[in-house]
């Protein structure tokens, strides 16, 4: 079920687009964090209106649509319309007009920062939500979507700031409602499961469970912070689903992937992590969460650990995250290591919304062990903090978690 502006808007659907448009007409430049979401609107029935028009300018990165979708809403998105790139300074530079696929990606988008890093530049893309969390899907001329959980609809260019403040052009895009959605609260909850006592996670578990891990040398370093419970599968789903990508194990894979990632056009971002110790062992996996570019210096990341326990007949795993800022001294050494940002809880909710976005979570909470872990220092020497607790993610079986997954 979609949220209704009014009834004008049945009668002259283009209206939206041009109110849409104007409530983010000051965030054309901005990343699409900034965008605050439109005032809450009345409620119609979905019968009321099946199709939506929106005429997205090229001086935008990404608007509001103001439709609110269900889990589960299935619609048809087709777009129209052409955006030119004005020539650059070099004399051998052309503008450029392209249709909602965008322009295939050259040597040149190699070291520029793209929502959707495998689109093509400038083509029509989209995301539910308008947080950082929000995974961008290409959407391009023709695509058939399913929310994947309840959420605000955004639609955008897979642009930079630069490119939306010279483009010229619009895609005309239409939106067909094909299904609307599953009924119920719980379908119209935005973001996923709402917080709630999960069975199995108790006291005692808890208390099993390390409240840090370790470098080789047995130095405790980051805390553990996210515990998830799912097969091997389900959890490599999860976090594929979501944006994540595996990272590489060895200083050699990395040049090897980096070189045939270039070759291939792509960005590359899996550059391994150092490994740490939980359980006695080292990481069973490492994923990460990067803008292009940045990833050298700036990524979301985290460590995974199969645990010696399950929950209800399931297994249980531990992760560890941090999101990189920078660089800082290694005081074990004196070299160079990464700076991790000391505010380490918004790690953890960039990885319960990352996960949960992808409507593979089927219930989660917030726990709190007995021996908290609220201030203490990385195994490198930099310090965080933390309000203590621990998100528990528990993912959808694997026999009914690939129907949520968009093809």
């Amino acid at each position: 079920m979609l949220v209704l502006f009014c009834a004008a808007f049945l009668c002259a659907p283009r209206v939206l687009a041009q109110t849409a448009a104007s409530t983010a007409a000051q965030s054309s430049t901005q990343a699409p964090a900034s965008i605050a979401p439109a005032p809450a609107q009345t409620a119609a029935p979905a019968s009321d209106a099946k199709s939506y028009e929106f005429d997205l300018a090229a001086t935008k990165q990404w608007v509001d649509t103001g439709l609110d979708l269900r889990a589960g809403e299935k619609l048809h998105v087709t777009a129209t319309g052409s955006i030119t790139y004005p020539a650059g300074n070099s004399s051998k530079s052309k503008p450029r007009t392209f249709g909602p696929d965008g322009l295939t990606r050259g040597w040149a988008d190699l070291i520029h920062q793209y929502a959707v890093s495998d689109a093509g530049h400038g083509a029509l893309i989209g995301r539910l939500g308008s947080g950082d969390a929000a995974q961008p899907l290409l959407l391009g001329a023709d695509k058939q979507y399913e929310a994947p959980v309840a959420g605000r609809l955004f639609i955008g260019i897979n642009q930079s700031n630069k490119d939306a403040s010279d483009a010229q052009g619009t895609f005309h895009v239409t939106i067909q409602v094909l299904d609307p959605g599953l009924t119920g609260t719980a379908a119209a909850l935005a973001g996923g499961p709402g917080d709630a006592p999960v069975a199995g996670i108790t006291s005692d578990l808890l208390q099993k469970i390390p409240r840090r891990v370790s470098d080789p040398q047995g130095n405790p370093g980051d805390m553990v912070n996210v515990l998830i419970v799912g097969s091997q599968d389900e959890l490599v789903q999860a976090f594929t689903a979501a944006g994540w990508v595996h990272v590489d194990s060895s200083v050699q894979n990395t040049v090897l992937a980096g070189f045939v990632d270039s070759i291939q056009k792509k960005d590359y971002l899996t550059m391994p992590m150092s490994i740490l110790y939980l359980f006695g062992r080292p990481q069973d996996y490492g994923f990460a969460h990067a803008e292009p570019v940045k990833v050298v210096m700036s990524r979301n990341h985290l460590r995974v650990w199969k645990s010696p326990y399950q929950v209800k007949g399931r297994q249980l795993w531990c992760v560890a995250a941090t999101h990189d800022i920078g660089f800082e001294r290694d005081q074990r050494n004196n070299g160079v290591t990464h700076k991790i940002d000391p505010a380490i809880d918004g790690e953890r909710e960039f990885v319960n919304d990352t996960l949960s976005g992808t409507g593979l979570v089927i219930a989660r909470d917030h726990v709190t062990p007995k021996n908290a872990l609220t201030e203490a220092k990385t195994a490198t020497g930099g310090s965080f903090h933390s309000d203590g607790r621990l998100v528990v993610l528990i993912l959808k079986p694997a026999t009914s978690a690939s129907s949520s997954v968009n093809q």
